[in-house]
């Protein structure tokens, strides 16, 4: 077990090598014990500290983690087994440090608002979504995302009933009465996204008064050195402490008396371990309602996420963009998402059918091949293989395609987040409104978890479809719902809420329960909707959606971007309008 306030850098920050689980010796619980005495003292310190004070320690945070941006997108890369020259580092950038860092800015911004005596959404225009909800624009929030992400849009829908007002008054959280403590927080961070657990501790200090333990997953253990310099100010500020070690020390710190609330983002067989205990004790306790854990838990827990797609007339260069823009769903950080795209729903009736998957085929061979670095990714690929003998290969047996038929069972797919690059195809019969809705009934129905679900739709079906589509989207039971865009990019909109569609249990927990990210701090988020053009420009010019985004550095079939990744860090680190032409022309290249 490693367990630090500081590490100098350099310094080792691997966990040691074990053959299995060990029971805590009196050392380590007293390393943690300490640990979490410090924290202690920090929430304290924490409730009284003025906000202007609170919004100064977070742009120092904004300032420590610029400084390490090189650093922590190198180290990400390493953990993965990327080649230094390999464009996907770009995802590391902008998954890692530009996504913490955007998320951090933007709460600095909050606080600071809420010290001058304004809410975190005054001047920004509600509208009204279908079910008597009230949508609140996030992205574009500031006139450098206006241009920076031009043709993007993100709102933040509330739960039915909540007023426009309400919104403007109760967003702040926790920070409108900052003296009511909420303890000490124990963060169990993700171990496949390094943004996530900076922004999971983030989002516990910030919106929930909290200081925080952070134990970060095994597989990060080289990102230690690295958080702890990039946090430093609120490690100093005995607001944050880092540990690591395994589920022995997870287990300890989760039921630790001084430990007041758990986060965790993972999977839901971890988090049902933690609430209920493990193997057969722990199914009898869950099966009787007396959970071993018995105080609050918030998770974001992934899930089985659909790919939509509405029939049109697409072009030749439309069919193969929306290849590579499903493929990206799936194979981005190479399929170890939470949000990844799993099952390509299609018209059973659309004529361009089969050029679309003989295109989507075509994608999953020639996006650049990489390691399976995650564990268990291998074993669960031979699952799917297993399940679905007919199933297609592609990238010398690195990547799997199941076109389920008639004859196919579509349960393993549908009820198993596979986290590896397997991507299923089903079909569903009929076309406009009908379709959409059938869709809709289906994937609530049937797919496991609600974190996200991607609709990919030509805008004049949008506008044919009017308001059926936007009733259908209502109906669409998920956090973030993206219409032309992948789920991820309301991942990397701090300002969007991001967590699983309201209303799970610990005892029915899908995708988790809570959300994070949230740096306008609204009350009340039922779910994301982000919206992005159907074409890239200049193609999206011409066939008229004002848009001047090219292919996004996302797509792992975009050849600059690593390059663009480091720029877009870069710029929310310290923003410049002379940053933009660089931005742009870089993006251009891909």
């Amino acid at each position: 077990m490693t367990i630090a306030a500081h590490t100098p850098e350099g310094a080792s920050s691997s966990a040691p090598a074990s053959t299995g689980p060990q029971p805590l010796g009196e050392r380590e619980k007293a390393e943690l014990d300490a640990a979490v005495s410090d924290l202690v003292a920090g929430a304290a310190a924490w409730a009284a500290m003025p906000l202007a004070k609170r919004a100064g320690l977070l742009s120092a945070t904004h300032t420590a983690m610029a400084a390490q941006a090189q650093r922590w997108a190198t180290t990400a890369s390493d953990i993965k087994g990327l080649e230094a020259a390999s464009p996907l580092v770009g995802e590391e950038w902008i998954s890692g440090p530009y996504a913490a860092l955007a998320g951090v800015g933007s709460l600095a911004h909050s606080v600071a608002a809420l010290a001058a005596g304004k809410s975190p959404l005054a001047g920004i225009k509600t509208g009204t979504a279908p079910g008597n909800r009230v949508r609140i624009p996030v992205l574009p929030h500031t006139a450098y995302e206006a241009l920076l992400l031009h043709g993007f849009t993100a709102e933040v829908w509330l739960k039915p009933g909540a007023t426009a007002s309400d919104a403007v008054k109760k967003a702040g959280l926790a920070e409108l009465t900052p003296k009511e403590s909420g303890g000490v927080g124990l963060v169990l961070g993700a171990g496949n996204i390094t943004s996530i657990p900076p922004l999971d501790v983030l989002y516990e200090i910030v919106a929930n008064n909290r200081a925080v333990i952070l134990k970060l997953n095994p597989i990060m253990a080289d990102m230690m050195n690295v958080y702890l310099a990039a946090l430093e100010p609120l490690v100093t500020a005995k607001l944050l402490r880092i540990v690591q070690g395994g589920a022995v020390e997870g287990s300890y710190l989760a039921h630790h008396p001084s430990v007041d609330h758990v986060h965790i983002t993972g999977s839901s067989a971890t988090h049902d371990t933690i609430v209920w205990g493990p193997g057969t004790d722990g199914a009898a306790r869950k099966a009787a309602k007396t959970p071993l854990l018995v105080k609050p838990i918030t998770s974001e827990l992934g899930g089985v996420a659909p790919i939509i797609l509405l029939p049109s007339t697409w072009t030749k260069r439309d069919l193969r963009y929306q290849a590579e823009h499903v493929a990206t769903m799936r194979l981005h950080n190479g399929g170890y998402n939470c949000i990844a795209g799993q099952i390509v729903v299609l018209s059973a009736d659309w004529p361009q059918k089969e050029q679309f998957l003989a295109e989507l085929r075509a994608a999953l061979e020639r996006t650049p091949g990489r390691t399976a670095w995650y564990p268990g990714s291998e074993d669960r690929m031979s699952d799917a293989a297993a399940c679905y003998p007919n199933a297609q290969k592609f990238a010398a047996g690195t990547r799997l395609l199941v076109d389920i038929t008639a004859e196919d069972d579509a349960t393993y797919l549908e009820k198993t987040e596979t986290f590896s690059p397997v991507l299923g195809v089903i079909e569903v019969p009929g076309s406009g409104q009908a379709y959409l809705d059938a869709v809709v009934a289906t994937v609530n129905r049937d797919f496991l978890g609600t974190l996200g679900a991607n609709v990919i739709a030509e805008p004049s079906v949008i506008t044919k479809l009017g308001s059926g589509f936007w009733e259908a989207m209502a109906e669409l039971e998920y956090g973030t719902i993206a219409i032309n865009a992948w789920t991820g990019v309301g991942f990397l909109t701090a300002t969007a809420s991001w967590g699983a569609f309201p209303g799970h249990t610990i005892d029915n927990v899908q995708s988790g329960i809570g959300v994070v990210h949230n740096a306008l701090l609204i009350d009340s988020p039922e779910r994301t909707v982000v919206r992005g053009p159907f074409r890239p420009f200049p193609r999206s010019f011409v066939h008229g959606e004002f848009a001047l985004f090219p292919k996004p550095p996302w797509f792992v079939t975009a050849r600059s971007a690593q390059r663009t990744g480091k720029l877009l860090a870069g710029f929310v680190g310290k923003p410049s309008w002379a940053k933009m032409p660089g931005i742009f022309i870089s993006a251009f290249r891909a």
